[in-house]
């Protein structure tokens, strides 16, 4: 998995050489962008609330949820390749802070944030 990480992170890294476009890579810009990605990835469940199986059913709406998620995923590569991050340990590292703040004795079956779950 790493090597392919890797690998696609390179390609992005070379897509955006071959454009000139680091210049533009800023963090605060690559930030912007995955803000802007992730809101058009919400736009195609906008007025609606489809089931996995529909999303599966239906080709198109499918498609355009894997083009918008590709987006957010690129400029999150990009993001971390432009800041020296290796996505695999920031990840990771998320994961067990969020165990700790999210203990599965406490948060099984709830919604709720972390501040509201019930530590008594």
């Amino acid at each position: 998995m790493e090597l392919r990480l890797n690998k696609i992170t390179q390609m992005i890294d070379d897509f955006s050489n071959q454009r000139n476009w680091s210049q533009f890579h800023s963090p605060k810009n690559l930030a912007v962008s995955i803000s802007i990605e992730a809101n058009e990835l919400l736009e195609c469940f906008q007025w609606t609330d489809p089931s996995v199986k529909a999303v599966d059913d239906d080709a198109e709406l499918r498609q355009k949820i894997q083009d918008e998620l590709a987006d957010v995923l690129i400029y999150a590569l990009r993001t971390c390749s432009v800041l020296g991050f290796d996505p695999l340990e920031v990840i990771n590292k998320k994961l067990r802070v969020n165990e700790q703040k999210y203990p599965v004795h406490l948060a099984k079956g709830t919604s709720s944030k972390y501040d509201q779950l019930s530590r008594d």
